[in-house]
C-alpha cells in the first residue's frame, strides 16, 4: 500500500469534486481545506468509503464565529485516516442568518454529541439530525454563548482602569 500524502489525497478529491473543493492549503501540514454545505456529506463520505483513503475517524465537529466576514460561521470537521494516519479538516462557511447544514449522523453515530455541542455553542442547525437539542447549557438559555455578540468584559469596571497599572 502506498503512503497517502497531501498531495495525493488533493488530486484525488480535485478530480473526483473538481471545483467543489477550493481555498487549499497545509498549515502546519494539517490539509485543510473548504467546501460549500451542499457538497459536505459526498465529501465526507467519499473519504471515508474510499478504500484507498479510509479516513474512517471522526475526530471533531466544531464551529468558529468570525463576525467580520460574510459567512460568519464556519463548522469545521476534522477527520483522521488511521490506517495512514493522516489528518484532513474540512470547513463549511454559513451565512448568519439561519445557519443550517446536513447532519453527518447518517455517516458517523459519534457526529451526534458533536453536532449538538455545537448548535449548543453556536446555534448551527444540522439538519435531520435525530436529536438536536443542548446538550451543555440550560434549555431556555436565549443565547449561543460561543458567538461573538458581546463585548468580552464590562466596560464599567473600574479595576480593569490603565491608571491602577501604571499606564
Amino acid at each position: 500500500m502506498d503512503k497517502l500524502t497531501n498531495q495525493v489525497l488533493i488530486e484525488k478529491l480535485q478530480s473526483r469534486f473538481a471545483d467543489q473543493v477550493y481555498n487549499i492549503s497545509e498549515p502546519k501540514g494539517l490539509l485543510t481545506l473548504e467546501t460549500a454545505k451542499e457538497s459536505i456529506l459526498d465529501i465526507l463520505e467519499f473519504i471515508k468509503t474510499d478504500e484507498q483513503l479510509a479516513f474512517i475517524y471522526l475526530t471533531d465537529i466544531t464551529a468558529v464565529h468570525y463576525p467580520e466576514l460574510e459567512k460568519p460561521y464556519a463548522v469545521v470537521y476534522h477527520v483522521h485516516s488511521l490506517v495512514h494516519n493522516v489528518r484532513i479538516r474540512i470547513k463549511v462557511f454559513l451565512e448568519k442568518d439561519n445557519p443550517s447544514i446536513p447532519s453527518a449522523t447518517s455517516l458517523w453515530n459519534g457526529a451526534n454529541w458533536m453536532e449538538r455541542e455545537t448548535f449548543d455553542f453556536f446555534g448551527i442547525d444540522f439538519a435531520g439530525h435525530p436529536d438536536l437539542r443542548r446538550i451543555l447549557n440550560m434549555d431556555d438559555l436565549g443565547v449561543f454563548p460561543m458567538r461573538k455578540e458581546y463585548p468580552l468584559e464590562d466596560p464599567n469596571r473600574v479595576d480593569k482602569k490603565d491608571f491602577y497599572f501604571g499606564r
